[in-house]
């Protein structure tokens, strides 16, 4: 899809909203619960609680590309694709790498296609790097914000989008799931995926037919969403940055803001990185969407930002604000049903 017709798109479901929002508040609320109440209430607290958790645990050794934790770690996300309804890519969930320094590493993907009766020729990709430190002698690096939480997140949109779809809602494009490896060497995970679109070796598993740059309508990262211990505002911990390349910003800005006051979610919103365009443009550059930045596809990042629990072995499930992080998903949630 061009540019131009993308920012066409959203202005118009962006008006579409706010025409919504002036609508009888008796029947915003019918339409809000009817459609997406099944799938917010697979979000609980005490869920993502015990999700994070798993994936900070010793079982998963710090998620080090190439250990066993890694390993532990990737079975869990596979389940989770399977379980939310997805389709593999192939033969399987996996999808080897191999990084500079010659560590194998693994891809894990789902497919949640558009519409069940005509197959819409448009992708958007949402993801988030499950790897992390691993280990050091005896310290374990558990990595519950970065990036069990985006992990976390991510396959619970998963099964929102997937549940909301189910109860009969019609995507115009189809989404690619994806738990990129290797972010901490250098994001192969991230490049590796982007040399399988380019390079033609992406297939679609419904059409069979090849997922091509052009196809690629943007792309969501999502990494270090629990915690609320970097405020945007010192008086307010429910807060959430929404971090993008210049293509079209402006439209989807618009469109998370009126998301965030239509589905009554209230968070404090952030579009640049603690109000610093030279840190804006450092951050941004250090995850898993630069690649797709560089390509000219729209790429977002959604974050809480970095903490003095980052890369320490105290970054663990209990320091993440957990009623904070399941709005933060709501959020996204909804943001992303509007524009598929």
């Amino acid at each position: 899809m061009q540019t131009k017709n993308i920012k066409k798109y959203i202005y118009a479901v962006v008006l579409s909203a706010i025409l919504l929002m002036s609508c009888p508040k008796a029947y915003a609320q019918n339409t809000r619960l009817t459609m997406h109440k099944p799938a917010r209430n697979l979000i609980t607290r005490e869920k993502l609680e015990r999700e994070v958790s798993f994936l900070a645990d010793s079982i998963c050794q710090g998620r080090a590309t190439g250990t066993r934790g890694s390993v532990e770690a990737a079975f869990w996300i596979s389940e989770k694709f399977k379980a939310s309804g997805l389709l593999m890519f192939g033969e399987g969930w996996g999808h080897s790498l191999i990084t500079e320094n010659g560590t194998t590493g693994h891809n894990i993907m789902g497919f949640l296609p558009g519409s069940s009766k005509t197959h819409p020729d448009r992708y958007i990709i949402v993801g988030a790097h499950y790897d992390h430190l691993g280990t050091a002698g005896t310290r374990l690096y558990p990595g519950a914000d970065a990036n069990a939480s985006g992990v976390v997140a991510m396959t619970s949109l998963a099964d929102m989008l997937a549940t909301t779809r189910s109860i009969g809602r019609s995507y115009g494009s189809n989404i690619i799931f994806v738990a990129f490896d290797a972010k901490e060497m250098d994001m192969a995970g991230s490049k590796k995926l982007w040399e399988s679109i380019a390079n033609g070796e992406l297939t679609d598993p419904v059409s069979k037919k090849k997922i091509t740059k052009d196809k690629i309508a943007f792309m969501v990262n999502i990494d270090q969403i629990g915690s609320s211990l970097a405020p945007l505002d010192k008086e307010r911990e429910d807060y959430i940055i929404m971090l993008g390349n210049p293509y079209l910003k402006r439209a989807y800005n618009d469109m998370l803001k009126v998301c965030n006051e239509y589905y009554d979610i209230g968070l404090d919103l952030g579009f640049t990185y603690y109000g610093s365009d030279n840190f804006t443009k450092l951050f941004y550059r250090l995850s898993d969407q630069k690649v797709f930045a560089e390509n000219r596809i729209p790429a977002f990042m959604f974050t809480s930002g970095i903490t003095m629990n980052n890369n320490k072995p105290r970054d663990t499930a209990s320091t993440l604000n957990m009623d904070v992080f399941r709005k933060r998903i709501y959020l996204i949630y909804h943001w992303i049903e509007k524009l598929l």
